[in-house]
């Protein structure tokens, strides 16, 4: 099929999915017309379209577990470039972008390498940070907290920016991470399609498992793109979520880590 001189389903590398079908790649199952997927169907079939409109602005979750398919890494992250520059090419056809303009002709390219290598890099469990832990030698009892960390996350219902901040603090069961590698825990689990509760969850529980310790505490402070560029189209509110653990369960100890995260931020 070709739409303004572009095939529609030949990637600029000059493959091909029925090329992939053939070389025993394929598709993993993935059906072209959007019915199915590896024999599940797919929701958006089944759904009406006020169903689908109410559970995306309920921004709710299923799990805590980012939803994936049990074949997510059959494909390697080229032949998945591949894939969604074929159909984010046949998006832009629909929508009736002339993609012989220089400035449009690469974007389902350019949109594929980012999807895979950059926004939702943390879909894939070998991109995951390798904490770096040290003794306490200092015997610091006291609890850790990184405030300001930046989150740049997706909302996996309109797949449009949720962007914001994160306060992290911790207190040591004998060992230390370091600190830039909390950053990295928030980076990792943001780069991926997200609901703001699942992603406060995954960093809290992640820390934990790191740290071997209940004592962690998780904010995210964030502005849905999906409520301010759409639907209600509120430019002002942002939402916060909150996840306390162990001795941050109590009273004095949440609201003393609530004090550090209200101070002002000290500006270079």
């Amino acid at each position: 099929m070709k739409l303004n001189g572009i095939s529609s389903n030949t990637p600029s590398n000059g493959h091909s999915s029925t090329d992939a079908q053939h070389d025993g790649r394929a598709t993993n199952g993935v059906s072209h017309n959007g019915s199915s997927v590896d024999g599940h169907s797919v929701a958006c079939d089944c759904l009406t379209d006020e169903l689908v409109d109410e559970i995306g602005d309920a921004h709710g979750t299923s799990s805590i577990d980012t939803p994936m398919r049990p074949d997510a890494f059959n494909l390697d992250d080229d032949f998945k470039i591949d894939l969604i520059e074929e159909h984010f090419r046949e998006i832009m056809n629909i929508l009736g972008l002339d993609l012989t303009d220089d400035s449009l002709k690469g974007s389902p390219r350019r949109v594929a390498k980012m999807y895979v290598n950059e926004i939702f890099s943390g879909l894939n469990p070998a991109n995951k940070p390798t904490p770096t832990l040290f003794d306490n030698k200092f015997r610091y009892k006291e609890m850790l907290v990184e405030k300001d960390i930046i989150v740049q996350t997706y909302c996996e219902h309109h797949f449009v920016p949720i962007i914001g901040k994160s306060h992290v603090a911790y207190i040591s069961s004998g060992k230390v991470i370091g600190l830039s590698k909390l950053n990295r825990v928030v980076e990792y689990f943001s780069k991926r399609p997200q609901v703001q509760e699942r992603l406060t969850i995954q960093i809290a529980e992640e820390l934990k498992r790191v740290l071997e310790t209940d004592d962690v505490a998780v904010i995210i402070d964030a502005k849905h793109l999906c409520v301010s560029t759409r639907g209600v189209r509120d430019i002002n509110s942002s939402t916060i979520t909150s996840s306390y653990g162990g001795k941050f369960e109590e009273e004095a100890t949440r609201q003393e880590f609530l004090r550090y995260v209200a101070q002002p931020s000290i500006t270079i």
